[in-house]
């Protein structure tokens, strides 16, 4: 059950994404929080045919969950639930611990000035406690601690490190062990094809194991471009961390295919940004076929690289299912129209879709 002739134009392949690479991986997509305010999607979706593992992209961050302190709101995580029973998908908690989009209230007492470390840790273990025991049994695993490493691999200065230290991470992971005994515990990072930033993750791994918290994966975010980065630093960076002893997730998968603001950007952190320019968004009336000619070479280059360290690799997650929803078309530009996943705005696979579920083992 193979896609036919491989050409531009969509069409629908007889083999769905996660059968082609069941054997392999699990193939997830992000679910939105405007997909999860609406009616579910139905089973005969790409959302639930063609994936078997789902991420929320934001519902699931502490400012979705608990906006005020005390607070909990789990109406669009507990819809992201019942999509994945809905669909047989597996659910991937992200994420417990993040310097962004949590409310300033966390780090703040009453009057306004920094808490404590012990007040901190308290409000750490009593919202992991909270959230990873609400889906206890239910999620596969936890993005436990998100994008906490600089590029040079240091450790970022965020409130967390700032108040707690720098076991901040040894003590969310062992709240997350002691809340979902059986699920898998994951750190999360983008950058990672970088060196020095993967020797950073690597350095985490060590202080984690030694500390005696086990590490079930590395999340190797993958907000790439058709510009960077080479294949080739993406699995020298997948090789150093299965020399480390651990698994690897790759998460947030998209390729951007618009030009990039500067000839230096490379990243994915979500506090860049650019003014509009026509000059970054030549593709407003559709995607010529020679880009998406581009694109689908840069797929079909990571799922074979994929597929060549599958004994390694526990999950490959899209960023998104169509490109109409994908955070690439606001960052780091506002309102641009990029075309970054597998499904076009109408829902439609594209080519790069069809050559990698054509070219899987």
């Amino acid at each position: 059950m193979l896609c036919g002739v491989i050409t531009a134009s969509p069409s629908i392949c007889a083999q769905e994404l996660s059968e082609a690479y069941h054997d392999q991986f699990l193939t997830g997509t992000a679910i939105s929080n405007d997909t999860l305010s609406k009616a579910l999607p139905a089973t005969d979706t790409p959302v639930c045919k063609e994936f078997n593992a789902f991420t929320a992209e934001n519902a699931m961050k502490w400012q979705s969950l608990q906006p005020r302190d005390g607070e909990f709101d789990f109406t669009l995580a507990d819809k992201l639930f019942e999509l994945a029973d809905r669909c047989g998908a597996s659910v991937i908690g992200h994420t417990l611990i993040w310097h962004q989009q949590t409310p300033e209230w966390v780090f703040k007492d009453e009057k306004g000035a920094e808490i404590s470390r012990k007040h901190l840790l308290e409000r750490m273990k009593e919202h992991i406690y909270t959230v990873a025991g609400r889906y206890k049994g239910r999620v596969l695993g936890w993005d436990v601690v998100n994008e906490a490493l600089n590029d040079d691999g240091s450790l970022r200065d965020t409130p967390w490190r700032r108040i707690i230290g720098d076991d901040y991470l040894i003590q969310a992971f062992r709240f997350a062990r002691e809340a979902d005994p059986d699920a898998q515990l994951y750190y999360n990072d983008f950058n990672l094809y970088k060196p020095e930033k993967v020797a950073g993750a690597v350095r985490l791994i060590h202080q984690l194991t030694d500390a005696g918290i086990d590490i079930s994966a590395v999340g190797m975010q993958g907000h790439y471009s058709l510009f960077y980065p080479e294949l080739s630093a993406v699995e020298e960076s997948i090789r150093t961390l299965i020399s480390a002893g651990t698994k690897v997730s790759l998460t947030e998968l998209d390729v951007s295919v618009l030009p990039v603001p500067e000839e230096s950007f490379d990243g994915a952190d979500v506090n860049q940004r650019y003014v509009a320019d026509p000059l970054y968004d030549p593709y407003r009336n559709g995607l010529p076929e020679s880009e998406q000619k581009r694109l689908a070479d840069v797929y079909e280059g990571l799922f074979s690289l994929f597929v060549k360290y599958a004994a390694h690799i526990d999950r490959v997650t899209l960023w998104g299912t169509s490109d109409d929803e994908s955070w690439r078309n606001n960052w780091p530009v506002r309102g641009r129209v990029d075309y970054p996943l597998l499904f076009d705005r109408n829902g439609q696979p594209k080519l790069a879709y069809k050559v990698i579920v054509k070219k899987a083992p």
